[in-house]
């Protein structure tokens, strides 16, 4: 079996991954907060850990992993955001306006996640689904000692749990001194951390012990994490912004509520990611969204999923990244490079020098330079263009599903995709039909025109790729017979 080494930032070193159960691995990645379009840094850890879900059901098996990423779906902004579409007119409840945004923004998100390549968590939990459960964590905090009820609000506190500040290395001390921390007059230390908070008649609240309230944000995770994977799990993690306080709340809670048990065995922190040098920010202009590259921003060309998970791969995830458009033309051109390459191949295994990469601390730079030596070999004639197109569905590219897909790397209008799209599925229907040689004149029309027709196969089932070479007419690829 392919030994697993991981960077685990609660002992500061990297370690050999052991699971709990190798029969169910588990591993917890906090998920966003659904107020707006996720923007290009939110997707690096999304990336990171479908990776790492890859990596852990090719070792211990498909159905022998629970991967588990929430949604936070109870917060100021959202709330916010649903006050102002009321005011402009909006119909519903205030609860009414938050599911309808909240809806709406979870779907961007899978949207665009899919985009990058990512596949689906076993479960994709909402806090607002799991509210029960966290009154009834609070409550047993509150039994224990923990935390403490004032005023309509629960806090945890935080001198209660010794081992607090153990993760990112700091003592309670100086947390107080270098951070800005609310300061209410009910609260018994600066630090302690708020579990539940009273909401007011205008905005969305559920009932509690203490009041009509909302949860605080930690505990959601803490909640959710037990309710789907048990006191005890193997990964959890997220971008090390939310190291402290997030993830460290998170322990304590979790710690205390169950004391006999270590809730996450190995935490995994991604960096952050910068704008050609700089930190993203709407200040410099540098801000942007998955979907402004997918559709093209201001006037630039559209940037395709697979081209972003490329960049992504080529800088190791505990490495601050820096977005440039050198490094995405360059991912571009290596991808269609690579597609002459596999395009007619049918993916058989993965290389173990791409796998072994991985498997070493998501080594994904390594991982790419391997993909290199494959592709080289390949072109070489001394390679096995099957072998080295499983590693690149191993990496999450070039992962079709059994369906009618499109692939092209240029700024192509919706209407250009979908012709396409019908057109690679009459032909589809062609030969599923045995009518080769009306196919074929179809093909062979298509691909005057600037659209390759090709089938790729895995598993027994076929896909149809429709590669778009240049901009084509839509017109024209509708009219083909």
């Amino acid at each position: 079996m392919t030994e697993i080494k991981l960077h685990n930032t609660k002992t500061r070193k990297k370690e050999v991954f052991t699971p709990i159960d190798a029969d169910n691995v588990r591993m917890y990645l906090c998920g966003p907060t659904v107020y707006d379009r996720a923007h290009l840094g939110n997707a690096r850890p999304v990336v990171m850990f479908d990776v790492l879900n890859r990596l852990l059901r090719h070792v211990y098996g498909t159905d022998h992993v629970t991967y588990v990423r929430n949604f936070t779906d109870v917060d100021d902004k959202i709330n916010a955001t649903a006050m102002a579409r009321k005011e402009a007119g909006a119909q519903g409840t205030i609860e009414d306006l938050v599911r309808e945004r909240s809806d709406e923004t979870i779907a961007w998100y899978l949207e665009d996640m899919a985009a990058l390549g990512t596949d689906e968590p076993d479960h994709m939990p909402r806090a607002t689904e799991f509210i029960p459960q966290m009154v009834a964590m609070i409550e047993d905090l509150i039994a224990k000692g923990h935390a403490y009820a004032a005023e309509g609000h629960v806090l945890f506190a935080v001198e209660s749990y010794k081992e607090y500040g153990a993760l990112s290395g700091r003592s309670i001390d100086d947390m107080i001194a270098g951070a800005r921390v609310e300061v209410a007059p009910y609260k018994r230390n600066p630090m302690d951390f708020v579990l539940w908070k009273p909401s007011t008649d205008d905005l969305p609240g559920w009932p509690s012990p203490w009041s009509r309230g909302r949860p605080g944000w930690h505990i959601e995770c803490s909640a959710m994490a037990d309710e789907l994977l048990g006191s005890s799990f193997d990964i959890h993690g997220g971008g090390n912004d939310l190291q402290f306080p997030h993830h460290e709340n998170e322990i304590a809670q979790s710690c205390c509520a169950n004391p006999d048990a270590g809730f996450a065995n190995v935490w995994l922190h991604n960096e952050m990611l910068q704008v050609e040098g700089k930190k993203m920010s709407k200040s410099l202009g540098n801000f942007f969204t998955v979907r402004d590259l997918l559709d093209g921003h201001d006037g630039q060309f559209k940037v395709p999923g697979e081209v972003i998970r490329m960049v992504f791969l080529g800088t190791h995830y505990r490495k601050p990244m820096d977005w440039t458009s050198e490094k995405a033309k360059d991912a571009k051109s290596f991808l269609q490079e690579l597609w002459t390459l596999v395009s007619d191949a049918t993916a058989t295994v993965p290389s173990d020098s791409v796998i072994n990469a991985v498997a070493d601390d998501l080594n994904t730079p390594l991982a790419i330079s391997e993909i290199h030596s494959l592709a080289s070999d390949v072109k070489k004639g001394k390679g096995d263009a099957g072998v080295l197109f499983a590693s690149l569905k191993f990496l999450g590219l070039f992962n079709y599903a059994p369906s009618i897909s499109t692939l092209g790397w240029g700024p192509f209008s919706e209407q250009e995709h979908g012709s396409a799209i019908s057109l690679a599925r009459r032909w589809m229907e062609l030969r599923n039909l045995r009518d080769f040689e009306a196919a074929d004149r179809l093909k062979n029309a298509a691909q005057q025109l600037g659209v390759t027709l090709k089938v790729v196969k895995e598993g027994g089932e076929q896909s149809a790729i429709a590669h778009l070479d240049h901009n084509v007419d839509p017109t024209e690829l509708d009219a083909i017979k």
